[in-house]
C-alpha cells in the first residue's frame, strides 16, 4: 500500500476491518465490497463508501483493500516474494552498459548493470510463475528472464541489443557464451523503424518541454543522438557499436548544455537522413532470425528441466 496515494472515485474496495455504516450503525463484515463515492484531501483523513445495498460509511486508508489487488492476495499473488538472492544464483549473463559502456562516463557516473537469469525448471513451471525482470535499484542493477530477453533482442530493443555487444562482460555460463556467438540472429532491418520512431518520438516531446519550461534534459538528448549515431553504424556495418569513441567529446558537450538547441536538432536532422540511407542499402534481413533464437530458448529450458536448476 502506497501511504501518499488517493484513490479516485469509483475505485472498488474490501473491508479489512468491521464497518459501521451511517444507516442505523449496521456493521459490515470483514471482507465486504464497497465502492468510493468521495475521496479526502489526502491519504490521512477517510474516504466515502457505498456499499451494494446504497448504505454509505467513512473508511480509513488501511482499514480496506483495493479489490483488485485483494483478489491476488487471495490466490496467492502472481509472486509471493521475489528473492533477489535466489534468482541472483540463476543469472547466466552480467554486463554493464551505459555510460561506462559508452565511454561518456565520468567521475560520479553510476554503474548500470544488466543481464538475464533462467530460472530452475521448478520455479518457472510453479503456479506463481517467475517475474520477467528483476531490478535493484540501489545497486542500479537489472536482469530479464531469458525468454523476456529474447524476445526484446528480436524486437531490437537498444537496451538489449547493447547487453549482448559491450565490451564490460562481468559474468558468463556456457549457454550465455553460446548466446553472445549467435548474436547476429537478432539483426535486422527492424532496426530501423525502432531507432528511428523512438528518437523522433522523444525529440517531439523534448521541444515541447523546451517550449513549456524553457529547458531540457540534455543527458536524455545526448543518449537520443548516440542511439541514432549507434543505429546507422548497425544498418551499415551489421554490428551494434556501443562505444562512442570518435563523436564522445561532441557528445559530452552537449550534455553539458553547451551545444545550442538549433545545433543539436540540426546534427540530429543530418542523422536522420544518414539513417535512411543506411536503411535502403543495409544488408541486414527483413527480419531476425526467430527459428536461431527459438531452438536456443528450447535448448536453454530443456538444460534448466534436466538438472533442476539453472546452468
Amino acid at each position: 500500500m502506497n501511504p501518499t496515494l488517493v484513490l479516485p472515485v469509483g475505485t472498488r474496495i474490501v473491508t479489512r476491518v468491521e464497518v459501521k455504516t451511517d444507516a442505523a450503525r449496521a456493521l459490515r463484515a470483514v471482507g465486504a465490497v464497497a465502492e468510493i463515492v468521495a475521496v479526502p484531501a489526502d491519504a490521512l483523513h477517510s474516504y466515502r463508501v457505498r456499499f451494494p445495498d446504497g448504505a454509505e460509511a467513512s473508511v480509513r486508508r488501511r482499514e480496506f483493500s483495493i479489490w483488485s489487488q485483494y483478489r491476488e492476495e487471495a490466490a496467492g499473488g502472481p509472486y509471493p516474494l521475489i528473492d533477489h538472492e535466489l534468482f541472483a544464483r540463476h543469472v547466466i549473463y552480467r554486463c554493464v552498459i551505459g555510460s561506462r559502456a559508452y565511454g561518456l562516463d565520468g567521475p560520479s557516473s553510476d554503474t548500470d548493470r544488466r543481464g538475464l537469469y533462467l530460472p530452475p525448471a521448478d520455479l518457472h513451471w510453479s503456479l506463481y510463475g517467475v517475474p520477467e525482470q528483476l531490478e535493484n535499484p540501489v545497486n542500479q542493477e537489472c536482469y530479464w528472464e531469458l525468454q523476456k530477453f529474447l524476445d526484446l533482442a528480436l524486437k531490437a530493443n537498444p537496451n538489449v541489443l547493447e547487453c549482448l555487444w559491450t565490451p564490460l562482460v562481468e559474468h558468463t555460463t556456457p549457454l550465455a557464451d553460446e548466446l553472445l556467438a549467435m548474436r547476429e540472429a537478432f539483426l535486422s532491418k527492424l532496426v530501423y523503424q525502432t531507432y528511428n520512431g523512438y528518437v523522433i518520438g522523444q525529440f517531439k516531446k523534448l521541444e515541447q518541454d523546451l517550449r513549456a519550461r524553457g529547458e531540457v534534459r540534455w543527458k536524455h538528448v545526448m543518449h537520443l543522438v548516440r542511439l541514432l549515431l549507434s543505429g546507422i553504424a548497425l544498418l551499415r556495418d551489421g554490428v551494434v557499436i556501443v562505444r562512442v569513441e570518435e563523436h564522445r567529446d561532441r557528445l559530452l558537450a552537449i550534455r553539458d548544455g553547451s551545444v545550442p538547441w538549433e545545433d543539436v536538432d540540426a546534427w540530429r536532422l543530418d542523422l536522420h537522413r544518414d539513417l535512411d540511407a543506411a536503411y535502403a542499402s543495409t544488408r541486414l534481413p527483413e527480419r531476425p532470425d526467430y527459428e536461431a533464437a527459438n531452438r536456443f530458448l528450447l535448448k536453454a529450458r530443456r538444460s534448466a528441466a534436466q538438472i533442476g536448476t539453472a546452468p
